[in-house]
């Protein structure tokens, strides 16, 4: 990457080992809506033009508030949406060319810890067949084999001794164990990519901190990928490399984790931060600037910046007018706002 200033064609992020593990080029999620069920009624525009690259082994997160488009995302990287244009390229297979059997393996390949562990996990079945589950519908058809996985993934996740914790149902275990069982279940099948969408955001604040620790070891120990969802900046700090910031289905900052936080660009992660939680009490009292209105429907988003009308720093005839593209600020710092743009300024 270049550490000029400028602008910059889209979000993306590359060591110089090869091809990206993942790519998401210019994708491009929108749902049709009908009118009373006949005839087309427009779209909503979930996610519109996002672009980044995640090495192998390496952490990013997507942050935003609700309905800025980051579970559609997630959900199309899982494979359970498919791009309505451009693509995600997956240890170099496309999603929009993967069909079956294809799919299958490509899911696979993915982990996935989800947001409430009560309700992930099916409240009739023991602890060990959740997690054979997975193997045997890929194939995994030796017992033994399949004792010695499990053994091995829930002893990492420190759920111990196991021999007590397999015959047991999710209703008997702690919020915090079910979680564990959760990432246990997502890490089952080796996956090259965990996705773990709002992993702590259910859990006690006496145990957010603990799962956020246990996901950087086993991202380290098996050099996985991991995206990590959440609309918390408070809790990023634990073990992503690079964040990137979503509003109204689009990327709107891209940097690395301490230089995102120490020193925000755009004006709506600047009102994350504020609006993120504070362990200090004697900032609890403190009345925040945050900015006004609502997220835009995504049926209709606002024209140019879609932030231009929440915007405290709004130029008219310019940020309501124009798109504005990814200006690079400094060395991996992109921000989509025309604050950035010299000639704007001039």
């Amino acid at each position: 990457m270049s550490n000029d200033k400028g602008k910059a064609n889209g979000t993306t992020h590359t060591n110089g080992n090869g091809l990206p593990l993942l790519r998401i080029d210019d994708l491009h999620v929108w749902y049709e809506l009908k009118r009373f069920g006949f005839g087309h009624a427009g779209y909503v525009r979930a996610v519109d033009g996002v672009r980044f690259d995640l090495q192998q082994g390496e952490a990013i997160a997507c942050v935003g508030e609700s309905g800025c488009g980051k579970s559609s995302l997630m959900k199309t990287i899982l494979g359970l949406n498919m791009p309505t244009s451009g693509d995600v390229i997956f240890d170099d297979t496309p999603l929009s060319e993967t069909r079956g059997e294809d799919l299958r393996q490509y899911r696979s390949k993915i982990g996935y810890v989800q947001q409430d562990p009560f309700g992930a996990l099916p409240p009739f079945m023991t602890i060990e067949r959740i997690l054979e589950e997975p193997l045997i519908i890929n194939g995994m058809t030796d017992k033994e084999q399949r004792r010695v996985r499990i053994t091995k993934i829930l002893e990492e996740v420190k759920l111990t001794p196991v021999n007590e914790v397999l015959p047991k149902y999710p209703h008997m275990l702690s919020g915090g164990q079910q979680q564990r069982v959760v990432i246990a279940r997502a890490m089952v099948m080796e996956p090259k990519l965990l996705v773990a969408d709002e992993p702590v955001s259910m859990l006690d604040a006496s145990v957010r901190v603990e799962i956020l620790r246990l996901l950087r070891k086993l991202q380290e120990s098996h050099n996985l990928a991991v995206i990590y969802i959440t609309h918390d900046l408070s809790t990023v700090r634990y073990f992503s490399e690079y964040i990137f910031v979503m509003y109204a289905g689009e990327i709107v900052e891209f940097a690395r984790m301490e230089d995102l936080l120490n020193n925000p660009k755009h004006p709506y992660t600047h009102a994350l931060l504020e609006a993120s939680s504070d362990p200090n009490a004697d900032n609890a009292l403190v009345m925040r600037e945050i900015p006004k209105g609502e997220p835009p429907s995504l049926v209709n988003p606002p024209p140019a910046c879609r932030f231009h009308p929440r915007c405290p720093h709004f130029m008219e005839g310019l940020c309501n007018v124009k798109v504005p593209p990814q200006f690079v600020v400094e060395e991996h710092h992109r921000v989509a706002c025309w604050l950035y743009d010299d000639s704007a300024k001039g």
